[in-house]
């Protein structure tokens, strides 16, 4: 009935034509996906038939890089359009007794400007950027609906004994709750398959997900609606219902029990690529509602991950998991935050193309505004530019993007410039000291093997001064070595407290 009236009202003169074939959004967020882990991205073990038709029938990037090497700090770039050195949440900050820190009240998200649009909004999966009842929780930072984990940590079990259903929570059938972190058995425990059954579950959390992403667009099918799915998978801890590893298990991988701090699981291989399956035929659910609703061609659908592949577990190297890439999450070299990227748009992209510019999570804002508003955005929001021409194959209209920065607390400290298409230069352990630059010549070096940095002191001296201006001091997160050099000279034990 919504429908008819709206086609009413448009017949009529009242509203513009416009405002019925604005595109529905759909963005789909892996949790620590390595870059080679899809199908076509080369990947030869996991199967991911869904997600391999999806780059078949739109857009596949080959330099798109996530907001940041871990969690929070990737999805505040995504959701805010700034640059890490802009943005409020620079690492992952638990708040006890749940949730992280929060971004701003008065920090726009790409869901606020998509509602003063009149779409419909929903979050379902991990949010970690706002404790329950902060300024940073999801119902106050533009989305109408949110189903899931508030907390990261939470999150790291698929078998809890709650999930929040918009501000309340709500029981799940795992009593008790399995947990993420348990300790690896020791002698022969750890040889004896049967002790790993005390960690399996009955109420997949990922399956509770899936089902409001399903019932939210059949909800909203009339209107424009935002849906943001950020799902838990592949991140730890190694949870799978046992129908999924089946066909894994027959491929006779001679499985170590896994050791990492996650709670173990004793064919840790074959429970991985099975996640990144149970993933793959979540977007093919999506996916086939999209088309039995009539709704797939005036919807956009992306996907990607929010930063490179797991630093735990054998699963990396097995896998070939970021492929020639250096680096793995947590890290600013390739392989920690070169994220793959599939974009479906019937109609706008070419289908089975391919795209190699140097793109970030910060360009997702003014991409989608641009599409949504059907022009480029008059003002800027935010660092990122929009691909649209790029995406739609139209390169000679793209905004040149002359730079890309990234910066990182964790992991001794970080900060990374792409230099145009071509250099990049990072430098590491910047909590502890001034280090150098690296220069990398990505063209002809994407595993980042040879710094050329002496060869070219030019180049060099271009991206540090680009650091040193996109950094701006935040004390929740500083960069000790840039910020506050003095802190280097107290005792080790005070180092330790700050």
């Amino acid at each position: 009935m919504k429908k008819y009236i709206i086609l009413l009202l448009i017949f009529c003169g009242i509203l513009p034509f416009a405002s019925a074939t604005k595109p529905n959004i759909i963005f789909i967020l892996a949790d620590d996906l390595g870059y080679r882990e899809l199908g076509s991205y080369g990947q030869k073990i996991i199967q991911t038939p869904h997600l391999d038709k999806l780059s078949e029938q739109g857009i596949r990037l080959t330099r798109h890089y996530s907001g940041s090497p871990v969690c929070a700090p990737s999805r505040c770039v995504l959701l805010t359009g700034k640059h890490p050195g802009h943005a409020t949440i620079r690492n992952n900050g638990e708040v006890k007794p749940e949730g992280q820190r929060p971004i701003m009240a008065d920090e726009p998200t790409i869901a606020e400007l998509l509602k003063e649009r009149g779409y419909a909004t929903g979050a379902f999966g991990k949010w970690g950027l706002g404790y329950p009842g902060s300024v940073g929780e999801p119902l106050k930072k533009g989305f109408d609906r949110f189903f899931g984990y508030n907390c990261q940590r939470h999150a790291h079990s698929f078998y809890p004994n709650y999930l929040w259903d918009d501000d309340k929570r709500i029981a799940l059938d795992n009593n008790p709750p399995i947990s993420g972190h348990a300790k690896m058995p020791t002698g022969d425990a750890a040889k004896d398959p049967k002790t790993y059954e005390k960690w399996k579950g009955k109420d997949y959390s990922a399956d509770r997900i899936i089902d409001q992403v399903d019932a939210f667009i059949r909800k909203h099918k009339d209107d424009p609606f935002y849906c943001y799915y950020p799902t838990l998978i592949p991140h730890l801890a190694l949870h799978v219902p046992d129908e999924e590893l089946e066909p894994y298990l027959k491929l006779g991988w001679n499985d170590p029990p896994d050791s990492a701090r996650y709670t173990p699981h004793w064919t840790p291989r074959a429970a991985y690529a099975a996640m990144i399956s149970r993933m793959d035929k979540n977007v093919g659910r999506i996916l086939s509602t999209l088309d039995e609703l009539g709704i797939s061609d005036n919807t956009i659908v992306v996907f990607t991950s929010d930063n490179g592949a797991t630093f735990l577990g054998p699963m990396a190297e097995f896998f070939n998991s970021v492929g020639d890439l250096r680096g793995l999450k947590g890290q600013t070299y390739e392989g920690g935050i070169r994220v793959p990227c599939l974009v479906r748009y019937p109609g706008k992209i070419k289908p089975g193309s391919t795209l190699d510019l140097v793109s970030g999570f910060e360009d997702w804002l003014p991409t989608l505004l641009e599409w949504v508003d059907g022009k480029p955005l008059a003002k800027k929001i935010g660092d990122g530019v929009s691909i649209v021409p790029s995406l739609t194959g139209k390169p000679t209209q793209q905004t040149p993007k002359p730079f890309m920065y990234r910066e990182f607390s964790g992991y001794g400290g970080h900060q990374a410039v792409w230099l145009g298409q071509k250099w990049k230069g990072i430098r590491v352990k910047l909590m502890h000291k001034q280090s150098p630059i690296e220069l990398y010549n990505l063209d002809t070096d994407a595993g980042e093997k040879n710094d050329l940095a002496a060869s070219h002191p030019e180049i060099v001296s271009e991206i540090e001064t680009i650091m040193k201006r996109e950094h701006v001091y935040n004390p929740n997160f500083p960069l000790r070595a840039i910020d506050a050099p003095e802190t280097l000279k107290k005792p080790k034990t005070q180092q330790k407290k700050n």
